[in-house]
């Protein structure tokens, strides 16, 4: 056992600051246990939000050490433990209490995208002829846990603070599954293009990296996004045939 201390960041809306704690680590604990445990000693009345423990749920987003992670797969023993363990909450939405996060605004931005709108059964018993290649393609974006790492690291949301006017690479994610699924036929390349602000990732990937379900988010899903939106709007040849046919 190893005394390690700890620098919680506490307070709320309006506003707080790091405190100090020192709590026994053992070997295989990770950050919520230290959390927990600090809570029994010392912090009754530290707000932290969590479910699942499983790396499943995505309640215990936060960063540590400046980094965004989920604190139940964080494994203490992978930190630098003689420098101290910093934890806050994530910068990219409001504070409700200490570590708990408003993250309500990721919901009202994926109830506008368009819903999935299947085209026409192939079949007369009402069944479609798909291809699993197809269907393959979309079962990567699944599975999101929709902790919102991606959307707490991403420089336009927690940077420039561009929430009305970028939905954030969860959200294109999202639109990414429907978008590229076999059957889906709506059309979201002009709200891709306007009020969901795609143009404004410039692909760092940093939300690829810090995915804990590993999903390729920028090549796999925001780039091929961004083709179609360039396809449709900015390819000369397909302007000119807009132009000459008015379609």
């Amino acid at each position: 056992m190893a005394e390690t201390n700890f620098k919680i960041w506490r307070g709320d809306a309006d506003g707080g600051d790091f405190q100090e704690y020192s709590t026994e680590v053992t070997e295989g604990m990770v950050v919520l246990d230290a959390v927990h445990q600090i809570q029994a000693e010392s912090a009754n009345d530290l707000a932290c939000r969590w479910n699942c423990k499983a790396g499943k749920c995505g309640s215990c987003s936060a960063e540590v050490n400046g980094v965004p992670k989920l604190m139940c797969m964080t494994r203490l023993n992978d930190l630098p433990l003689d420098q101290g363990v910093n934890i806050q909450p994530m910068k990219t939405f409001p504070v409700i209490k200490d570590l708990t996060c408003d993250v309500s605004w990721n919901y009202r931005v994926k109830k506008r995208i368009k819903p999935f709108k299947p085209r026409k059964p192939d079949n007369e018993d009402g069944t479609w002829n798909i291809n699993q290649d197809d269907i393959d393609r979309v079962q990567e974006f699944r599975k999101c846990i929709e902790c919102f790492l991606c959307q707490d690291v991403c420089h336009v949301l927690r940077e420039h603070q561009l929430h009305e006017e970028f939905i954030g690479p969860r959200a294109l994610v999202y639109t990414a599954a429907l978008e590229m699924h076999p059957l889906d036929t709506e059309d979201r390349l002009e709200d891709l293009k306007k009020a969901d602000g795609i143009g404004y990732c410039n692909i760092t990937k940093c939300c690829t990296h810090v995915c804990p379900e590993e999903i390729t988010i920028t090549d796999n899903a925001i780039i091929p996004l961004k083709e179609r939106v360039v396809d449709r709007f900015y390819d000369p040849l397909v302007r000119l045939f807009n132009k000459l046919f008015g379609s």
